[in-house]
């Protein structure tokens, strides 16, 4: 198999899907409590080193073998202190808890309070470190223990991971361990999507780190509360103006729990209040929507207009079904498949085949993409030979029915098949005249005109030099393939 690219740098396209959030809302918000006060780096923790992540210590480092009383200090106030301001403030919210397994354990009066204010404990990892160095059995034993323990602890599977820290392997590791409703370790997204994973589709519900109190925490954040509550307002009435989307707001106790930003938190949740058409929801909540309103396996209907869609109305690409992914296919099914896009030249989707490709081509746009690829880097002889192996318009062959399903479909839609005598004597003149002057025959995409117009079409471009013909040509070999592949069953 040639080179196939693994990430999906299309996802939902220029059309998301539509959300249809409960009773009409434009948007749906998610709140997010991190915790992991008690599972960062520590050596009390079995760990080699001090935490050295999201802390007020600028440009903090690890300290191997070595406590670090200042940095252990500011995680025990995100527990001892902001947690209960950030549960004072949020009580009577849906919110998602990010709940690192060993943190929770270390603080039973704090998850009685998340459980009393019902909401939803997701799993946050086992310990709060990093995962990228960990070998993938390490890793598979880590996030097999985070899910008992968190069972222990909180009484219940968790239904949502995060790991924050992952790796390459996180992703598919969790969904193999874990029956979870939703992972979020991604940030590729204002929407849910299924990524595919051995034998399932998980259900993706991206997180934020944008929109996030862990600005105030690296270089390239927020000066103030007023910086971080006016970044949230503009997503927010940025994502309400598009309608049908999600807005994650990300928050750490020992971050948005300080008296400064707890305020601006709570001045962006007043914004938030004064706007109907807002549904906040747990991701639970979510991922269990989304699964009744847009069922794996099933086609997305067309949205309705909104502001993404009217940007680029010069998009046309239509949905296709998941199952089985263009770039999967083996050589001989590929071209079985997409051989007859250029006419009677298998070798373009041959060419095609072998070049990289990822998610990103199995769609009309996607796969023409590559599909032109391969008949532009063609020599002029072979991109005279697709030229060639097309038909006559309204020619002997159409007369004869010997033209291909596709070729016979196409001219029948302009109305090529039912010409009079004298509508077909000129056809005939006029196609004869252009074979003799270019050496090739006339080609247009016919379901883009009408008889006059491909009639017009003809007269005009006969006049043409060859070298602009062939050209036109081509571009119109390659109109006449985008518009099989969106007619094409997928």
């Amino acid at each position: 198999m040639p080179d196939r690219y693994p990430r999906d740098l299309l996802g939902h396209g220029p059309t998301p899907p539509d959300a249809h959030w409960p009773n009409g809302a434009r948007l749906a918000l998610s709140l997010v409590l991190n915790y992991e006060e008690g599972g960062e780096n520590n050596l009390l923790h079995g760990d080699a080193a001090s935490e050295a992540f999201l802390s007020e210590i600028t440009g903090a480092q690890p300290w191997p073998g070595q406590r670090h009383w200042n940095m252990e200090s500011i995680y025990e106030y995100g527990a001892r202190a902001g947690f209960w301001r950030l549960h004072r403030m949020l009580s009577d919210l849906p919110v998602t808890v990010y709940g690192v397994a060993e943190a929770l354990a270390r603080s039973p009066l704090q998850v009685e309070a998340m459980r009393g204010a019902g909401w939803e404990i997701a799993s946050h990892g086992l310990k709060w470190v990093e995962h990228k160095d960990m070998p993938e059995a390490e890793e598979r034993d880590a996030i097999r223990a985070a899910l008992a323990l968190h069972r222990e602890v909180t009484g219940a599977a968790p239904r949502g991971w995060y790991t924050g820290r992952c790796s390459m392997n996180t992703v598919r590791l969790a969904a193999e361990e874990g029956d979870l409703a939703y992972i979020s370790d991604s940030y590729a997204d204002d929407l849910p999507y299924r990524v595919r994973i051995g034998g399932r589709r998980q259900l993706i519900l991206p997180y934020t780190l944008d929109a996030n109190d862990m600005r105030f925490a690296i270089t390239a954040g927020h000066a103030d509360g007023a910086s971080w509550e006016q970044y949230l307002r503009d997503s927010f009435d940025c994502l309400m103006a598009e309608g049908g989307r999600m807005m994650t707001v990300g928050l750490h106790c020992r971050l948005a729990g300080r008296p400064g930003r707890a305020a601006a938190l709570a001045r962006f949740l007043d914004h938030v209040r004064g706007h109907a058409g807002v549904w906040i929801a747990t991701r639970a909540e979510i991922a269990a929507h989304w699964d009744r309103v847009h069922p794996d396996g099933v086609t997305p209907v067309d949205a309705p207009a909104d502001v993404v869609r009217d940007a680029v109305p010069e998009l046309s690409d239509v949905p296709v079904p998941p199952g089985e992914m263009a770039h999967e296919l083996d050589e001989a099914t590929f071209v079985a498949r997409f051989g007859g896009i250029f006419e009677h030249s298998p070798w373009v989707a041959e060419r095609a085949w072998a070049q990289e490709l990822g998610p990103a081509h199995h769609h009309p746009a996607g796969l023409h993409a590559a599909l032109v690829r391969a008949f532009r880097a063609g020599t002029e002889d072979e991109r005279l030979a697709v030229l060639r192996a097309h038909p006559d318009l309204a020619g002997k062959l159409a007369a004869a029915g010997r033209l291909t399903a596709d070729s016979t479909a196409e001219q029948a839609s302009a109305g090529l098949d039912l010409l009079t005598d004298g509508e077909r004597d000129t056809f005939g003149t006029l196609n004869a005249a252009y074979v003799a002057r270019h050496g090739f025959p006339f080609i247009i995409a016919v379901r883009d005109h009408d008889k006059a117009g491909i009639h017009a079409a003809m007269e005009r471009r006969l006049e043409n030099e060859t070298t602009t013909e062939f050209a036109e040509a081509c571009a119109q070999v390659e109109r006449i393939a985008r518009l099989r592949l969106e007619a094409l069953a997928w």
